[in-house]
C-alpha cells in the first residue's frame, strides 16, 4: 500500500537520513539507494523492509554525512609527480618534441594522487545506520496505519450495501416465481378456454421454473463471504492476498445470481453488486 517515512538522525558524528516511500505492487518489490560508503549495508535494510512490509513497491533512499570531518582525503604524490617531470624534460631536451605538459594530462598518470579512506568499523556503521532505518520504518507504518483504518472502514461500509442488495435480490427473486405461476395459469387459461385446467401441472411447472431461478445457495454463500471478509478485517494483519481470493469468490456468486435472474430490476440490483465489489477490489489493492 502507499506510504511515506523519513527519519533524520545523528550516530556517533555520522548523520543518516532515510527516506521510505512505497506505493501499491502485487508483491514485495523493494529497492534500496544509499551512497557508496556504506554499500555493504544494502542487503540488511533490505532485510529489516521485509519484516516489516510484505506487499507494494518501496523504495528506500539513504544519505550519509560525516560531521567530524571522516572524509576521504586526496594528496599528491610530489616523488612520483617529480620523476614524471624529469623525464617528460629530458624526452623534450632529447628528441626536440613539443612541451606539452599540463595538469591534466599529469593527473592522468598511474600514482600521481594518494587517495587516503577513513578505516570505517563496518559492523557499527550498520548498526547505526539500521538504528535510524527503525525509525523511518516507524514513521511509515505510523501512516500506512492511518490509511488501513479508512480502507478498513471503506470496506465495511461497502459490504452492508452489498448485504442491502442482496435481501432486494432474495425477495425480488421470491416474488419472480409467484409473478410466473400467475403468468402460467393465465396462458393456460387462455389456451384451454373453459376446459379444467390441471393444477398439479401448474405447480410442477412453477416449481421447474422456481428451481432454475432460485438463488438461494448464492445469496447465502455471498453473505459468508462477506462475515469473512469482515473476520478478516477485525484480525488484521497481512491479509490483501486473502481478500483478492475471496473477492473472486464473492463475484463467482455474483455472476450466478446474474444468470439466473429473469426480472429487469433484479438484473440491475446484481450490476449494483458488481459495481461494490469492483471497488473493493480496487481498495485491496491498497492492503498489505
Amino acid at each position: 500500500m502507499t506510504g511515506y517515512g523519513r527519519a533524520v538522525e545523528t550516530v556517533n558524528g555520522r548523520e543518516f537520513t532515510v527516506e521510505i516511500r512505497s506505493v501499491n505492487n502485487r508483491y514485495l518489490d523493494c529497492t534500496v539507494r544509499l551512497p557508496r560508503a556504506v554499500s555493504f549495508a544494502e542487503d540488511v535494510v533490505k532485510q529489516a523492509i521485509k519484516q516489516s512490509v510484505t506487499r507494494g513497491k518501496v523504495e528506500v533512499y539513504i544519505s550519509l554525512r560525516s560531521e567530524n570531518g571522516e572524509e576521504t582525503q586526496v594528496t599528491l604524490n610530489k616523488s612520483v609527480l617529480e620523476g614524471y617531470l624529469t623525464a617528460m624534460r629530458q624526452m623534450v631536451n632529447d628528441f626536440g618534441v613539443k612541451d606539452d605538459i599540463s595538469t591534466s594530462s599529469l593527473s592522468r598518470l598511474p600514482d600521481v594522487f594518494v587517495v587516503e579512506k577513513p578505516e570505517v568499523d563496518e559492523e557499527q556503521l550498520t548498526q547505526d545506520l539500521l538504528s535510524v532505518v527503525a525509525k523511518a520504518i516507524e514513521n511509515y507504518n505510523t501512516m500506512r496505519t492511518t490509511e488501513g483504518r479508512a480502507l478498513d472502514k471503506d470496506l465495511r461500509t461497502r459490504g452492508e450495501t452489498i448485504l442491502g442488495f442482496v435481501a432486494l435480490v432474495e425477495s425480488g427473486n421470491a416474488q419472480t416465481v409467484i409473478d410466473y405461476r400467475a403468468r402460467l395459469e393465465a396462458k393456460l387459461r387462455e389456451v384451454l378456454e373453459n376446459t379444467n385446467i390441471d393444477e398439479s401441472r401448474i405447480l410442477t411447472e412453477a416449481a421447474i421454473f422456481a428451481d432454475k431461478v432460485a438463488v438461494d445457495e448464492e445469496t447465502v454463500r455471498l453473505r459468508s463471504h462477506l462475515e469473512q471478509m469482515n473476520a478478516m478485517l477485525d484480525a488484521g494483519g497481512a491479509v490483501g492476498r486473502k481478500l483478492d481470493f475471496l473477492l473472486q469468490e464473492m463475484n463467482r456468486e455474483a455472476n450466478t445470481i446474474g444468470s439466473k435472474c429473469t426480472d429487469v430490476k433484479l438484473a440491475r440490483i446484481v450490476v449494483d453488486i458488481k459495481a461494490e465489489l469492483e471497488k473493493i477490489r480496487e481498495q485491496t489493492q491498497n492492503i498489505e
